[in-house]
C-alpha cells in the first residue's frame, strides 16, 4: 500500500468552497482506496480541518511518510506561501514524519483541458452564474468566436514572477484551445496585481469584443470568486451592448482528480529515484 495523500487547500470563509474541497477529498479517497493507505485534506487557516490536526491523525494511525499535494494552480502559489514553514513545524512536533511534495497543478494539458471545458460551458450559456440576469440581458445573436474575448482571472500577488505564470497560462490556453477567439486577456483578483477584472473587460471592449467570457483560473468557487462575479456584473450593468458571461471554477470533477493522482504518482517516483541514487 502506498503512502497517504494529504491535500492542502486554501482556507476560505465560504462554507460552499470548504464543502466542495471535502467532496473532492472523498472523490480521491474512492479513486485511490486500493492504492493509497489514506487520503485526507487540511487547511492552513480559516477552515477545518487544520494541517496540525490532519497530520496528528495520520501519525496516530501509524503513517509516518506522507505525500503532500497543494491544491492550488501554478501562479497562485502565494495562497499557500506559509505551507513549507507549517510542514517544518509539524516535523518538529512529529520527528518521525517524512513527506514528499507534489508539484502545483498546471499549466499542463489536463488543467488547460479543464479550463477549456468551463469555457465551452459558458459559451453554451450554461455557466453557474451569468453576469447579467437573463430577464435583463441584451441578446447578442450571431456573435462569433472571432468577436468573443476571454478574460482569464488568476489570484495575483506582489510577486511579478507569479503574475507572469498566470500570463503564461493565458497564452497556452489561447494556443491550445482558444486560437479562434478574439483574444485571451489576463486579470487578477488581488488588488496587488493589475489589471483587475474591470480592467481586463475594458481592454476586451476596446479591442472590439461583442462578447466576453470571464474564466476563473481557480480550483473551487469561494468568496474570492463571488467578488469576481460581482465585478463582472457591475461592469456589465454599465455596458449594455456587451455580452458578459462568467464561467465556473474548475471544481470537484474527475479531470481534476486525474491531475492530482498524476502528481501523487510522480512524487512517489521522484522519491524512489532519489533513494536509488543515494544507495549507489
Amino acid at each position: 500500500m502506498k503512502p497517504p495523500l494529504l491535500l492542502i487547500g486554501n482556507g476560505t470563509d465560504d462554507n460552499s468552497g470548504t464543502a466542495e474541497f471535502g467532496r473532492f477529498v472523498h472523490r480521491l479517497r474512492c479513486r485511490l482506496e486500493h492504492i493509497a493507505a489514506d487520503v485526507c485534506g487540511a487547511f492552513l487557516d480559516r477552515s477545518e480541518p487544520r494541517l496540525g490536526d490532519s497530520v496528528a491523525s495520520l501519525i496516530a494511525r501509524g503513517h509516518h511518510r506522507v505525500v503532500v499535494q497543494p491544491l492550488v494552480l501554478a501562479g497562485n502559489e502565494t495562497a499557500l506561501a506559509g505551507l513549507p514553514a507549517a510542514l517544518a513545524l509539524e516535523q518538529e512536533r512529529h520527528p518521525t514524519l517524512m513527506y514528499d511534495y507534489g508539484r502545483p497543478l498546471g499549466p499542463d494539458s489536463r488543467v488547460l483541458g479543464l479550463l477549456a471545458e468551463r469555457l465551452a460551458d459558458a459559451e453554451a450559456e450554461i455557466p453557474r452564474l451569468a453576469a447579467v440576469p437573463a430577464a435583463t440581458a441584451v441578446p447578442t445573436p450571431g456573435v462569433t468566436r472571432s468577436e468573443t474575448a476571454i478574460v482569464l482571472v488568476g489570484g495575483g500577488s506582489a510577486d511579478p514572477a507569479a503574475n507572469a505564470d498566470v500570463h503564461r497560462v493565458s497564452r497556452l490556453l489561447w494556443e491550445t484551445y482558444a486560437s479562434d477567439y478574439l483574444t485571451v486577456e489576463t486579470a487578477y483578483i488581488s488588488p496587488l496585481a493589475r489589471p483587475g477584472v474591470p480592467g481586463g473587460l475594458e481592454r476586451c471592449r476596446r479591442l472590439g469584443a461583442k462578447r466576453v467570457i470571464v474564466l476563473p483560473y481557480h480550483v473551487f468557487a469561494d468568496s474570492e470568486l463571488e467578488r469576481v462575479w460581482a465585478q463582472a456584473m457591475a461592469y456589465a450593468a454599465g455596458h449594455e451592448g456587451l455580452d458578459i458571461r462568467c464561467a465556473e471554477a474548475i471544481g470537484d470533477c474527475e479531470g481534476l482528480a486525474d491531475a492530482v493522482i498524476e502528481r501523487y504518482e510522480e512524487a512517489l517516483t521522484v522519491e524512489l529515484a532519489d533513494h536509488r541514487e543515494m544507495a549507489r
